[in-house]
C-alpha cells in the first residue's frame, strides 16, 4: 500500500475544514407581567415560567446552534442554551452526530446518535427546537422540553414520494435510549405547564416540596427532578411514522416507552425510575401560503414506587391556527390537559387539569430583528395545593413583549 504525502499547507487546510462550523444563534429579551401563584421553578404551584415576583425584564432565550459537516455524509449538531431561572446556567439541550449516506436507491436511511429530541412536534420547527408561532409552547411540548430527551440512537428509513412518482412520502423512525428514567415526575406532582424553557443535560429542575414526601413511603423523593438521569440500567425505546402529502398535510404518530422500573430509586439524588409510556399524534395542514392549522394530542401513563405507589394517567391536546402576512404572523392556540390519579394514596393527591388560551403576534423588523407580543390565560385545578391549604383552582394571566435578535 502506497501512502501519499501531505504538505503543511494541505494539513492546515484539512484542519480548518474539520474545525470550521456553521454557528447561528438567537437571543430574546422580554418584559413580562404574570399573575401568582408562585412558579414551580421557585417551588410554587403556578403553571407559568414566571410569577408576580419574577415579572419584569428577563432573558427569555439565549442560545448557540452549531453545525459541522464532515466528509462522507456525517454531520455534527449541538445546541447550547442559557437559562436565567431559577438560577443562571448554561448547558447542552442537543448534541448529536447524524450519518446520512448518499444513495442511488429509492429508499433512504439515516442514523443519529447522541442527545436530541424525538421529532414528535410540528409546533417547534425553528432553530434549537423553538416555535415560530408563539413564545410559549403548548402544554404537550412544554413538557417534552422539560422531561423528554433521547440519549441514544435513532434510525430513520425514508420513502420519498418523488422516488415513486407519488404525492405521499413516509418516514419510519425507531430509537433506543437510556438516561430518561425520571420522566413523568413533573406531571404527577405539578401537572402540565405553559412555557418555553428547555432543560439542559444534567440540569436539576425544582418543584414544590410536597408535605406528602415527609414521613411516608415517598420520603426518599427529592423536591426536584433530574430528567436525564440513568437509574435502573434499562433501555427505553420509541417508534414513529411520518406521513407527508405534497408538504401540505403532515402527520406524525409516535409511541414512547422509557421501560422504567418504578421500584428502583437513587437514594443519593432522590430520583426514582418512572415507568412512562405515551402515544403522540401531531398533524399540520397548510391551507395556503398564509394559513395553517397545527394540532397534537397525547395520552399516556406514568408510575413510580414499589407496587406503583404513584400511578397516573395523563392526556393533553392543543389546536393552533396561524396566519402570516408579509412580515407579520398572528397565532392563536387552545390547550386542554389533565392528569388522573389511579393509585390509592389519599395523602398524596395527584389529580390536575386545565385549559389555556394563547394569542401571539410576531413582526420581523429586519432580517435579524423581530418584535412580538403574547397574551395568555391559564386556568388550572391542582389537587395537591390543598396540602398547603391553598386554593385548588387558580386563574392566571400573562402577557409579554419580546425583542429578538438572531444571527
Amino acid at each position: 500500500m502506497r501512502l501519499r504525502k501531505l504538505s503543511y499547507g494541505g494539513l492546515l487546510a484539512l484542519s480548518v475544514n474539520c474545525i470550521a462550523a456553521d454557528i447561528s444563534g438567537l437571543m430574546q429579551v422580554r418584559y413580562n407581567q404574570t399573575d401568582n401563584p408562585k412558579s414551580w421553578l421557585y417551588q410554587g404551584t403556578g403553571g407559568y415560567r414566571y410569577d408576580d415576583k419574577r415579572s419584569g425584564v428577563s432573558i427569555g432565550q439565549a442560545l448557540l446552534n452549531i453545525e459541522q459537516d464532515f466528509d462522507g455524509g456525517l454531520t455534527g449538531h449541538a445546541v447550547v442554551n442559557y437559562n436565567d431561572d431559577p438560577k443562571a446556567s448554561i448547558g447542552f439541550t442537543q448534541a448529536y452526530l447524524k450519518y446520512k449516506p448518499l444513495s442511488n436507491t429509492r429508499y433512504k436511511w439515516q442514523l443519529q446518535t447522541g442527545l436530541f429530541y424525538p421529532r414528535m412536534s410540528l409546533e417547534n420547527p425553528d432553530i434549537a427546537w423553538l416555535s415560530p408561532y408563539t413564545y410559549s409552547n403548548s402544554a404537550i411540548n412544554s413538557w417534552l422540553g422539560e422531561e423528554i430527551k433521547t440519549i441514544g440512537a435513532e434510525l430513520e428509513i425514508s420513502r420519498p414520494g418523488r422516488q415513486f412518482a407519488s404525492a405521499h412520502s413516509f418516514n419510519f423512525v425507531a430509537s433506543v435510549f437510556k438516561g430518561n428514567d425520571p420522566a413523568g415526575t413533573l406531571l404527577a406532582w405539578r401537572g402540565f405547564a405553559i412555557h418555553d424553557r428547555q432543560t439542559s443535560l444534567n440540569e436539576v429542575i425544582p418543584f414544590a416540596e410536597l408535605p406528602s414526601f415527609k414521613d411516608s413511603p415517598l420520603h426518599l423523593q427529592a423536591s426536584n427532578v433530574r430528567p436525564f438521569e440513568e437509574i435502573d440500567g434499562r433501555f427505553g425505546a420509541y417508534v414513529g411514522v411520518h406521513w407527508d402529502y405534497f408538504k401540505q398535510s403532515q402527520l406524525r404518530v409516535y409511541y414512547y416507552d422509557n421501560n422504567g422500573d418504578p421500584s428502583v430509586v437513587n437514594t443519593r439524588t432522590g430520583q426514582y425510575s418512572w415507568d412512562t409510556k405515551f402515544t403522540s399524534v401531531a398533524w399540520q395542514y397548510k391551507f395556503n401560503q398564509q394559513w395553517r392549522l397545527i394540532t397534537q394530542a397525547m395520552i399516556g401513563n406514568t408510575a413510580m414506587g414499589k407496587n406503583r405507589g404513584v400511578d397516573t394517567d395523563f392526556s393533553a391536546y392543543y389546536v393552533l391556527m396561524s396566519y402570516q402576512h408579509n412580515a407579520h404572523r398572528l397565532s392563536v392556540r387552545f390547550d386542554d390537559f389533565s392528569v388522573t390519579e389511579r393509585d390509592h394514596w389519599p395523602w398524596d393527591p395527584n389529580d390536575s387539569d386545565g385549559q389555556s388560551w394563547t394569542l401571539a403576534w410576531r413582526y420581523n423588523l429586519k432580517e435579524n430583528w423581530q418584535v412580538g407580543l403574547e397574551i395568555s390565560v391559564l386556568d388550572t385545578f391542582v389537587e395537591n395545593r390543598n396540602l398547603w391549604a391553598w386554593p385548588q383552582n387558580e386563574s392566571q394571566q400573562q402577557w409579554q413583549g419580546n425583542i429578538q435578535y438572531r444571527f
